[in-house]
């Protein structure tokens, strides 16, 4: 099944393209977007506006209360159903969305090691590593997998831990499990196009654009509306997101909406920062400069006579 998917940091088009696409290969979109999940937080995650998604049909987009769980395994089901589904019907999927995560997790191989946890084990090396410095949990990866310990930083203590336990629980090594992985045909046969500014400056001027054309559209409003129906307490999830957390304090009257509003730009500035450096590592994603190209006619290049 071939497919294709849009990623990117934030403002850099990803909609847009995705609505062209859609239209030229007969597509129907898959959100791949942690936050679009949720019904009521719509300017602040930039879901595709009514008429957007009058246009092309749209999936996994408002599927969850803020105050309800949702999680990267629970996105792969429902997005493998959302395939198939739309492959029933002739049509091609299209993802498109900067959560790198929940793409990873519908269109790479399956780690057969996933599901191996042993939250005491884990524990017990964490409280380890407090007491004996995290070089020393990384000298017992050494020892019994030193390809592992070889990519990974004594300090980087969560992958240390996690190598340590996938060997405790299934008796391979994680490095063997990545060999074994590497050995089975990925599920799809997918299409990635990377969207990106060659220049930094370009990103950030069009992210402070699109923080301002939130507030323009009443960000503010929907975040108050979020808190007083309770639905930002800190133990959800989704009162995390980027355009919530920032201006919360104004809603509450611990800060003032500029000040919310600059916190906002410089967090989406940090964390396009982080989506770059995920995408950045995929050598297979076929990346697009907006600010040097036009997006559509290079996207259509790429794909040439692309046939779901």
């Amino acid at each position: 099944m071939k497919i294709i998917a849009i990623v990117g940091p934030t403002a850099v088009g990803k909609t847009a393209l995705a609505i062209e696409l859609a239209r030229k290969y007969n597509g129907e979109i898959i959100s791949c977007d942690s936050m679009q999940v949720y019904k009521g937080m719509d300017i602040g995650t930039a879901k595709p506006t009514r008429e957007e998604m009058a246009q092309v049909k749209h999936h996994l987009i408002n599927i969850k209360m803020p105050n309800e769980s949702f999680s990267c395994a629970d996105y792969a089901v429902l997005a493998k159903k959302a395939i198939a589904d739309i492959e029933k019907r002739g049509k091609t999927p299209i993802f498109c969305g900067g959560t790198g995560l929940y793409l990873d997790s519908v269109i790479e191989i399956p780690s057969f090691c996933e599901t191996a946890k042993d939250e005491e084990y884990r524990r017990y090396l964490e409280n380890y590593a407090k007491e004996n410095g995290n070089e020393s949990v990384h000298k017992m990866l050494s020892e019994i997998d030193p390809e592992s310990a070889l990519a990974t930083h004594h300090n980087n203590l969560k992958r240390v831990i996690r190598a340590l336990e996938i060997y405790k629980c299934t008796g391979v090594t994680k490095s063997e499990w990545d060999r074994r992985s590497r050995e089975v045909k990925p599920p799809y046969d997918a299409t990635v196009l990377f969207l990106s500014c060659e220049d930094r400056e370009e990103m950030y001027r069009r992210i402070d654009k699109r923080v301002d054309i939130m507030m323009a559209e009443g960000l503010m409003f929907e975040v108050r509306g979020l808190y007083e129906a309770g639905l930002l307490d800190s133990k959800y999830t989704s009162a995390g997101a980027i355009g919530y957390k920032e201006l919360l304090p104004a809603v509450t009257g611990q800060s003032t909406v500029d000040v919310g509003v600059m916190e906002l730009k410089s967090a989406t500035r940090h964390y396009a920062k982080r989506q770059l450096t995920w995408f950045n590592k995929k050598k297979d994603y076929h990346k697009i400069y907006v600010d040097k190209e036009n997006p559509l006619q290079r996207a259509m290049e790429i794909l040439g006579d692309f046939n779901g």
